[in-house]
């Protein structure tokens, strides 16, 4: 498995706090199954700055650690941008890390807003080659309000990451359920970690996929770990035509 949005850099975020934690989650990775991490530091989040060119440093850092220490995992470079106006002024001064300097960028909203001006950053986004990539749309109360944001976003051409612990209700329930609505609308293209630790913040990647394919199929399941393959490929990915969330059955999540 690749997982897309992870937090295992030692000392840069509110994810790892350093080596040790670092190596731990590594681990764990391996026995859920995954091969391949994209490291996603926060940037721009308010507390945190970490610009593309020194992620690129400390992940070539903690792979060297990772090989020392025989941990078959390969980390690449990605980055969790907090959306802001100036993001194509931040990509074109060498700020903004797509994943794996691959066309997508992961882009993060604060939790209960999104931004107005963010269909045109989008558009804007798209035309300088990039794809959006909105990262947990199911844990922001905007959209879990009007699902129609995000329909239109991804009509539009962006795409989006559910994280695995929404999916097995570890945020709640009216948060797993929305998550199980937007796979069933179209809305969601990936399943990420988002791990932050080992503890309270752990993977839950290989128990978000048994739900989806006790729910879904195989196929379903298969959609979203191909998927991955192909960002880190920097291929085009699949996408089924995007749904509107049914307002009636929205509705029976609270």
């Amino acid at each position: 498995m690749v997982d897309l949005h992870c937090h295992i850099l030692p000392g840069v975020d509110d994810g790892a706090r350093d080596l040790s934690d670092s190596m731990a989650m590594a681990k764990k990775a391996v026995e859920q199954g995954i091969h391949t991490i994209v490291a996603t530091p926060h940037h721009l989040n308010n507390r945190y700055e970490n610009p593309k060119l020194t992620i690129i440093d400390r992940v070539r850092e903690l792979n060297e650690v990772l090989l020392e220490e025989k941990i078959d995992l390969n980390v690449l470079p990605g980055q969790e941008t907090r959306i802001y106006g100036e993001m194509i002024e931040g990509y074109e001064l060498g700020e903004i890390l797509p994943v794996d300097n691959t066309p997508y960028v992961l882009v993060e909203f604060s939790s209960n807003h999104v931004p107005r001006y963010t269909e045109q950053l989008f558009y804007d986004l798209q035309t300088k080659g990039l794809i959006p990539v909105i990262v947990h749309p199911e844990r922001n109360q905007e959209l879990i309000e009007r699902p129609e944001i995000l329909y239109q976003l991804v009509k539009k051409g962006s795409l989006s990451q559910v994280t695995a612990a929404s999916i097995t209700g570890d945020f709640g329930k009216k948060i797993k359920n929305f998550s199980l609505q937007l796979i069933e609308a179209n809305l969601t293209h990936f399943i990420a970690s988002d791990a932050h630790n080992t503890s309270n913040r752990p993977f839950k990647m290989s128990e978000a996929y048994d739900i989806v394919q006790a729910k879904y199929g195989t196929d379903v399941v298969y959609l979203f770990k191909e998927n991955a393959e192909l960002v880190i490929k920097g291929s085009h990915v699949y996408k089924e035509v995007p749904e509107r969330v049914k307002r009636k059955k929205f509705l029976n999540i609270f």
